[in-house]
């Protein structure tokens, strides 16, 4: 089953290319710390900035230093049908756990599209897929009848990454999936409480800069330890905030750069921190002793 602490990891760039050896050591920094399962080429990673050539060296230097040691979940998602499933099937051939496939975005599609969607993907592929519900970003939501009606049917969709802040919404999937469906927090403001309700853990933005501490409040929580679980919430909460100062993953590509890990070089229309968000931001770090 689909569950933990799973990073959605950046993309380290320097001198206008991906840089390799930071990513390396990235990854290493995430299996010494805990990190249950990695997201490539998603949101986090400035995925819409790299090019094809780009990604497909990526996934496949990041799959062959992974090597195995933690699940990997590639985004292969896009708002074009055809190249959505490439891209999955690409997944499945290089040997990736599975796929995230976000619902398609400009387009706002109605919920029947977005079923007819899913499943057509889901039918011609094996790899485990992972849907994306994130509106904010696509300006569509999936609707908890469509995701029930999607777990039911597709064996092999088998989770969902739900970052719309519904919690009644994703209380409704909770009580209708079965019980190998998982939903994942998309939020991580809402990890806890998502958990709560029966999650199975997180896809985080924050975990990038605390892979140790996000995986032990998931553990918390799947351990039903929500009296530990609760103090850890409130300890991340200011972190969670800051990793959203800005755009994400603006906040935190800058934290890492302040930790010594990544160049601070963006794709645009990605960009540095404002002056007054950067200094926020270091006060921050410091407070957490990150930095």
């Amino acid at each position: 089953m689909l569950q933990g602490s799973y990073v959605a990891l950046i993309t380290p760039f320097k001198n206008g290319s991906i840089d390799w050896n930071a990513l390396e050591n990235l990854i290493n920094f995430h299996v010494e710390n805990g990190t249950n399962g990695i997201l490539l080429l998603g949101t986090t990673a400035e995925t819409a900035a790299l090019a094809s050539d780009e990604k497909d060296a990526l996934l496949r230097f990041a799959m062959q230093r992974i090597n195995g040691r933690v699940p990997v979940m590639i985004g292969t998602g896009t708002n074009n049908y055809m190249q959505s499933l490439a891209y999955t099937k690409k997944a499945e051939e290089l040997g990736a756990d599975s796929a995230l496939v976000i619902t398609p975005y400009y387009i706002k599609p109605t919920q029947n599209g977005m079923y007819e969607y899913f499943k057509n993907i889901a039918s011609k592929v094996k790899i485990p897929i992972v849907i994306y519900n994130v509106p904010g970003r696509t300006g569509v939501n999936i609707a908890a009848e469509t995701t029930i009606r999607l777990a039911q049917e597709c064996p092999n969709i088998i989770g969902i990454k739900e970052a719309s802040g519904n919690l009644v919404q994703a209380t409704n999937i909770l009580k209708e999936t079965p019980e190998t469906f998982s939903l994942m927090s998309g939020e991580d403001a809402l990890n806890m409480p998502l958990m709560a309700i029966g999650a199975k853990g997180c896809i985080s933005v924050t975990a990038n800069v605390v892979p140790r501490l996000m995986s032990e409040h998931i553990a918390s929580c799947l351990n039903m330890d929500f009296a530990t679980a609760r103090e850890q919430h409130k300890h991340l909460a200011w972190l969670n905030d800051l990793m959203f100062i800005e755009t994400n993953p603006i906040p935190a590509k800058e934290a890492l750069h302040m930790m010594g890990m990544i160049a601070p070089e963006f794709r645009l229309p990605m960009c540095r921190l404002q002056d007054k968000n950067l200094q926020t931001l270091k006060e921050g770090l410091k407070a957490y002793k990150l930095i």
